[in-house]
């Protein structure tokens, strides 16, 4: 089997194809921009192995994706590429919509195109994955979890570009018969995540003696889902789901932000001690514009379906990726020195 994967140097996407590459025989085509988020580090130690290729392309190249479908022939596409972070999406939304809508739009008729041409056995055994976040769904309040059915309501333009981008993947399996699959996950952590995000943020403030910025009170919500769980459940999703089915995935992990901000100061004082506490650090700033309060995800449907269960838990798991950034330097560092220097974004609105 061959796969391709777009966003593949990603956080997510680097993580998949280092569980496909690790777990299973199947062949991987890594299509990847190369854009600020990416860091094909996180793949080096496959870069030269014979069933991995990288191809240096943007989604939202249609000709360019149709010779990468010519070139490698896959059996299917894991689709993660995406521009992601809310606050980036708050500050330049055109981005979104371009990459996410408008990138999907051509990873749906290049693969379409691919799919049509190929032989009635691989035709029917074909998938397309698309992989999504629960932030589509809006906000919850104090009690209840995101299901499949959940109406979407998304509230930022990163949320509201990924919506477009789920409801685009639909239609085509509808409209074209597409043999499509999706997911939507919750908050995803663990090593190799770019340092814009709040628990590389905070482990690398903290390390540095930084302030450590808190939106609000903390008192926001989210289900945090390690990314090698999630590796996990994508490959199950797209060789065991039945098409036209959404899956949401979930760490079963819910936590406030300040709950998350002090883990980390905990876990870096045991791991890295400092003169002072790492709470001392912990400074609460303006919330960021329309921030959504809680996000809790109802994953019973893969558990029961798929047999898929998140097997790391938050304490281990926020333990175990401290640990990974304490320890790999040599990754991080160069992204804080060039591309991104812990500045705050998401102030525009």
């Amino acid at each position: 089997m061959k796969v391709l994967v777009t966003g593949g140097c990603g956080f997510i996407g680097s993580a998949v194809i280092r569980h496909v590459l690790e777990t299973t025989d199947a062949q991987v085509v890594n299509v990847d921009a190369l854009t600020y988020a990416a860091n094909p580090a996180s793949l080096a130690d496959w870069a030269a192995d014979p069933r991995y290729a990288f191809e240096r392309v943007d989604i939202r190249d249609g000709a360019a994706l149709a010779q990468v479908f010519r070139d490698h022939d896959p059996d299917a596409v894991m689709h993660l590429a995406a521009e992601s972070h809310v606050d980036r999406s708050i500050d330049g939304p055109a981005d979104f919509i371009d990459t996410n809508v408008v990138g999907t739009y051509q990873m749906l008729e290049a693969a379409r195109a691919h799919w049509k041409a190929l032989p009635d056995d691989r035709r029917a055994a074909f998938r397309f994955h698309h992989v999504s976040t629960d932030e589509v769904f809006g906000t919850l309040g104090a009690t209840g979890f995101f299901t499949e059915e959940t109406p979407y309501a998304p509230n930022s333009p990163y949320s509201a570009s990924k919506a477009g981008s789920d409801h685009l993947v639909r239609a085509w399996h509808h409209t074209y018969g597409m043999p499509v699959v999706a997911s939507n996950c919750s908050n995803n952590y663990g090593p190799r995540q770019f340092p814009e995000k709040l628990i590389p943020l905070m482990i690398l403030n903290g390390l540095d003696g930084k302030p450590l910025p808190v939106y609000g009170k903390g008192e926001n919500v989210r289900d945090w889902l390690h990314v090698e769980d999630h590796a996990r459940a994508l490959w199950t999703i797209l060789t065991t789901g039945r098409v036209g089915e959404s899956y949401n995935v979930g760490g079963d992990s819910e936590r406030k932000n300040l709950d998350v901000v002090h883990t980390i100061c905990d876990t870096l004082d045991t791991l890295r001690p400092a003169e002072r506490p790492r709470r001392d650090l912990i400074t609460y700033v303006t919330d960021r514009p329309g921030h959504d309060f809680r996000y809790a995800i109802d994953a019973s449907k893969i558990k029961r379906e798929l047999g898929w269960a998140p097997v790391h838990d938050f304490a281990s798991g926020i333990r175990q990726t401290v640990a990974w950034y304490l320890d790999n330097e040599d990754w991080w560092a160069p992204l804080r020195a060039g591309v991104y220097g812990g500045q705050r974004l998401g102030v525009k609105a």
